[in-house]
């Protein structure tokens, strides 16, 4: 028996990598248009925009697994812990924090264990910092920290985040613990996530396209609800360059539906900024 439906799997992914990935390209283009258009460039606007979008995606990826393993988590009974914290100024994100009876997890989980050398000394910094914060903020019977890959095909690292996870759990007095693919799952007892999870992530992909589609006039309705309310001040930057309404805008609004759908919503706006952004963008889609 299914832990999830299939459907709800599908929702939390394409809901975390997809959803709001249009509205997120706008931002970076307003705000670092030379990434897009400058000369000293090997790509065109075009594969650069592609580039984004699926640089976008493999990011969010390791975002839906978040999601998606605490979800599982959840529905076996664990208690979900809040996963920001202050600390001394400084916040800490982390990826999965539960517990169960007198024992509390913490998960610094990542998508492949990959990492150079610099990175992965700061992972193990903040790793100690997140188990100095749970013990003085919890004081668990038990303190249990994982550094967890979700893909068992890369180990670059492991030798060291073994020998440093050993190091900590003596000089913490913690249980520390390095884990890859099912090894999760198999000391949690329940290898049927992990089966579950690798079933759904194939059936996924077979539905997904081959690549980002680009032009985002072919659904400009959902197009526009999405990137309707991005700030002002990213449609000011857009709006005045003219570079970008050369070489960007017509590739992603190449039937301008969207552009006419936005100029007819910012003159509905009686704010003086909104009638001055629909001046303008009906000057350049009448250009």
């Amino acid at each position: 028996m299914a832990v999830l439906d299939f459907s709800r799997f599908c929702e939390i992914f394409n809901g975390v990598i997809f959803d709001k990935s249009k509205s997120d390209l706008l931002r970076k283009i307003a705000e670092y248009p030379d990434r897009y258009i400058g000369l000293f460039r090997p790509t065109k606007p075009k594969a650069k925009i592609m580039q984004n979008l699926l640089q976008s995606h493999e990011i969010r990826f390791g975002d839906a697994l978040e999601t998606l393993i605490e979800m599982y988590l959840s529905v076996y009974g664990y208690k979900i812990l809040p996963k920001r914290y202050d600390y001394d100024g400084e916040i800490l994100d982390i990826d999965q924090c539960f517990c169960c009876e007198d024992r509390l997890y913490f998960i610094e989980q990542k998508v492949r264990d990959d990492h150079d050398s610099t990175k992965k000394r700061g992972q193990i910094d903040n790793f100690k910092k997140k188990i100095d914060l749970l013990q003085t903020k919890y004081n668990p019977k038990e303190l249990i920290g994982i550094f967890y890959f979700v893909d068992p095909a890369l180990v670059k690292n492991r030798n060291y985040y073994a020998t440093e996870l050993n190091t900590i759990s003596i000089e913490y007095g913690i249980s520390a613990k390095l884990f890859y693919g099912k090894q999760l799952f198999e000391y949690l007892n329940r290898i049927d996530i992990w089966e579950e999870m690798l079933q759904y992530l194939s059936d996924w992909k077979e539905q997904i396209p081959d690549f980002p589609e680009i032009n985002f006039d072919l659904d400009a309705q959902n197009t526009f609800n999405e990137i309707k309310d991005i700030k002002v001040n990213i449609y000011s930057k857009l709006l005045d360059n003219d570079e970008l309404f050369k070489q960007i805008i017509p590739t992603i609004f190449p039937q301008k539906t969207t552009l006419w759908l936005l100029q007819k919503y910012f003159a509905s706006i009686n704010r003086s900024i909104y009638q001055t952004l629909s001046n303008k963008l009906l000057n350049r889609l009448n250009g």
